[in-house]
């Protein structure tokens, strides 16, 4: 090995580039060895993963078993709202309440809802009797424990010019049913019973009530709707991969029958198969449950392995002929596992971060965990089992057997006198090659159109200014959907499209989003009631509100009764033996904890219900009053707390799902920084950096111009985006930086030559495998596939379209290695000229 210095070149630049050959070529030497390795044992790194695929893909039958708990899963596991649940139940405990008022409950808990929908024009409120009668069959029900909490009309239209504001008519009613299930494991199966029953009473009353309209909901119906994608989901994935196989098979085919790998790619797709049906019996096997988000990792591994499969059969076409084909096996893996060992540590390492403790939803950890296990084994499975399978294909070749029918291949001779379809069925494709090709690969139909066609296409002069202006455009777009970035916080973007759940939520977001949820307002600290000044900055915080107070009700009724409670000792008096004793307010007792010391009683605790008005979209504004009233909390001389069980899903969930992503994309910069200059030539880090972020601001854009919130799904495509354009681009960029060319134009062109073909025959074979997704009715599906096409598709503008075009504009430049090879000329002529000088009868005997 020999480094020459430039002139003028400092020798810490010499150091560096010394230590990147030297790294580089110690991980090509490694992976030759290994690549030696499989083909003089392929038995046994064919057998080895075949036995753990047995072994842990039985287990994995076994031991499946499904996520129970939803709010587990997508409500952020480190929240205020937990703990302000935590306080409010230790409080006003659910078994000590007796009131049948709005929101006992602290969580969801057991309860069934139904809205009634009258048909357009008509007018709910003259629909009684079908109302009572569907009120009559709920609690006539049987086998539950029944609380009825109220009504709700929506679709209202007020008496005009009407003070009071009169119901003139209303569209729609909603009416909830809780279970007093108190947590006991007993009465909750009891209350489970209740709520299927309940729901099978609303499908037969609806079809007894065809004048009404009933969507019903239970609390078990959002998990059922959303472990209902993965049933809905089984035979759409298998045709996915149905598809992926024919066009792997299709992709590595040749006319050559020779040189043609059908079933090596159809062998590869299978290993990718069965190295994540190995980490699914590792995952089963460690307690893990399954959860509809899990649904994406077929996808996501896919695209990781058939990667290093196309590479692979890339690298063994680009090895010679005449060497053995142990020999060849070596060389494919040095020229290919050294990128594809660095882009498998990526993914690694990304989904490593999310699954750590800094990411706040369960589901992102859940899905990262697995993602890293079938990354390793997606990597050990591809050097050894498919590993294997090339071994045995190399091995037919040499010994010039059918791709296909595994007989030997006749001689040209033989084939002249036979059919023309014999001919094309048994040619090796000796009448193809000439005499000037040295590589008969070349033949191969995606390698033929990229250097005949696409090739002087896009490095043409005329055709640079339209992927220029394109590549504005699409920066244009990608940055206004930055912009426009939403948070995923409806949990109903998780659920099957067609389940009673999605129909309830939208039937009632447009008739009952002028109000949010029953806000507990929850003051647990002892305070003066009977201070002005207290009772005014209570009135301040529920400013705005419609509310539900005990603490107003008692004063309208002191003043009603024109008593006086300006002390302590009247005030609780008058509240314990008048007011709460009167029937009309017995209800308040459980919204007052009193405490009692001697013959004094104190007000310790006490809460109130608050409901805020809003616009359509509810759920953004519900977050908005919890972000304002929880600093008022601290401020205030009143210490309070606000609760309503759906602040569980909603509390910090924006920075909950945007941390994994920031964290992934943190790591990805930081490796490449570290390496930047250890690792080939630093300006491919640097390029592959600026890819990777256009890529991954591209799809951010685009998928919130596309309606996809920033839900644990969406975020979860981010952090792949950003290792999918890594496994593609960086073979490019560093093929081109490394390129030994007289320009540019023909570097590029030796790169998309040398990994065009693995480039797109993956991402070809990718985005046809998710074609079946748009047809499984699922918000989940849709979402996976709006982000992973996506996804395929900025990687594949970027590796054949703006980077051939940019890189042709921008460093590295390639001068030096014009001037190397000039002085090489201008040295060898120096040389023929002193051979000349020296034998002066060298001429003569020319």
């Amino acid at each position: 090995m020999c480094f020459l210095r430039r002139p003028g070149a400092p020798a810490s630049w010499i150091w560096w580039r010394m230590l990147r050959q030297v790294l580089r070529r110690g991980l090509q030497s490694f992976c030759h060895r290994l690549g030696l390795c499989v083909s003089r044992h392929p038995v046994f790194f064919l057998t080895v993963p075949a036995v753990l695929t047995i072994t842990f893909g039985l287990s994995a039958l076994n031991r499946f078993q499904p996520e129970g708990d939803l709010e587990r899963l997508v409500a952020p596991s480190h929240s205020l709202a937990k703990i302000e649940r935590s306080l409010a139940s230790s409080l006003f405990p659910l078994d000590q309440s007796k009131s049948q008022l709005y929101s006992d409950l602290h969580t969801p808990g057991r309860y069934g809802r139904v809205i009634l929908l009258s048909p357009p024009g008509d007018n709910i409120l003259l629909q009684a009797e079908g109302i009572l009668q569907t009120h009559r069959a709920v609690l006539e029900m049987k086998d539950g424990r029944n609380s009825f909490i109220g009504h709700q009309l929506g679709g209202v239209v007020e008496v005009p010019n009407s003070k009071d504001q009169r119901v003139k008519s209303a569209r729609a009613i909603q009416i909830t049913y809780y279970l007093q299930t108190y947590g006991s494991a007993t009465q909750d199966l009891i209350g489970e019973k209740w709520e299927n029953e309940f729901c099978k009473l609303m499908r037969k009353l609806q079809e007894e009530h065809q004048d009404l309209q009933l969507y019903s909901l239970a609390s078990f119906s959002l998990w059922r709707d959303f472990h209902k994608t993965s049933i809905l989901a089984r035979s759409k994935v298998l045709v996915s991969l149905v598809l992926i196989l024919t066009t792997a098979t299709l992709s590595s085919s040749m006319k050559d029958c020779l040189r043609s790998k059908p079933f090596l790619g159809l062998l590869g797709v299978l290993t990718v198969c069965i190295s994540i049906i190995t980490a699914a019996g590792i995952f089963f096997i460690t307690d893990g449950k399954y959860n509809s988000t899990l649904l994406g990792i077929p996808f996501f591994a896919m695209g990781h392995g058939t990667k290093g499969v196309f590479e692979l059969l890339s690298g063994w076409r680009r090895t010679k002929e005449n060497l053995p084909f142990k020999d060849r096996i070596a060389d494919a893996y040095s020229d290919v596992m050294v990128t594809y060992t660095m882009t498998s540590s990526l993914y690694f390492i990304t989904f490593g971060m999310g699954a750590s403790p800094f990411t706040n939803i369960e589901a992102v950890k859940v899905f990262c965990q697995n993602m890293c296990v079938s990354i390793l084994l997606n990597y050990f499975y591809i050097f050894s089992f498919f590993g294997s399978c090339l071994v045995f294909a190399g091995q037919l070749e040499q010994n010039r057997y059918h791709s296909i029918f595994c007989c030997k291949i006749p001689s040209a001779e033989y084939l002249d006198r036979k059919p023309v379809w014999f001919q094309t069925v048994m040619s090796d494709g000796h009448q193809q090659t000439s005499h000037h090709e040295t590589n008969p690969y070349q033949h191969h139909f995606i390698q033929h159109f990229l250097r005949e066609h696409y090739n002087e296409w896009i490095t043409n002069i005329y055709v640079k200014p339209f992927v220029v202006i394109l590549y504005l455009i699409y920066a244009s777009f990608s940055f206004m959907g930055c912009l426009q970035i939403s948070d995923g916080v409806n949990i109903i973007n998780l659920l099957a499209s067609d389940s009673p759940s999605v129909s309830y939520a939208m039937v009632q977001q447009k008739y009952f989003s002028n109000y949010s949820p029953v806000i507990g307002f929850y003051v647990y600290e002892p305070l003066e009631y009977w201070n002005s000044s207290v009772q005014e900055d209570l009135r301040r915080l529920c400013s705005g509100f419609t509310a539900v107070s005990w603490v107003e009700q008692y004063y309208q009724f002191l003043k009603v009764s024109n008593i006086s409670a300006n002390n302590k000792s009247d005030f609780i008096s008058v509240l314990q033996s008048s007011f709460l004793k009167k029937p009309e307010f017995q209800h308040f007792r459980n919204d007052i904890i009193f405490s009692k010391a001697g013959d004094e009683s104190n007000i310790i605790a006490s809460r109130l219900y608050l409901v805020a008005r809003t616009s359509r979209d509810k759920q953004k504004e519900v977050i908005e009053v919890l972000e304002k009233l929880r600093p008022l909390s601290l401020s205030k001389s009143i210490r309070f707390i606000v609760f309503n069980p759906s602040f569980v899903f909603m509390d910090h969930y924006s920075l909950s799902v945007t941390v994994p992503v920031l964290i992934a994309g943190f790591g990805v910069l930081l490796v490449l920084i570290l390496t930047f200059f250890l690792v080939i030539h630093p300006l491919g880090n640097f390029w592959l950096i600026l890819s990777v972020t256009s890529i991954e601001l591209g799809v951010l854009g685009l998928m919130t111009l596309w309606n996809v919130d920033m839900d644990c799904i969406s975020i979860l495509c981010l952090i792949y985006t950003l290792n999918f354009a890594i496994d593609h681009c960086a073979p490019l960029l560093y093929t081109f930086v490394l390129a030994t060319e007289h320009t540019r134009t023909q570097c590029i062109k030796s790169s998309l030559q040398e990994h065009g073909t693995a480039i797109l025959q993956n991402v070809t074979s990718f985005l046809i495998g998710l074609v079946p997704l748009l047809f499984v009715p699922s918000n989940l599906t849709f979402t996976l596939f709006k982000c992973l096409l996506l996804t395929g598709g900025c990687t594949l503008l970027h590796c054949f379209v703006i980077l051939p075009v940019f890189l042709t504009f921008f460093p590295p430049s390639k001068k030096h290695h014009k001037k190397k090879k000039r002085a090489k000329r201008k040295e060898r002529e120096e040389i023929e000229c002193i051979e000349i000088q020296e034998n002066p009868d060298h001429i003569t005997t020319v």
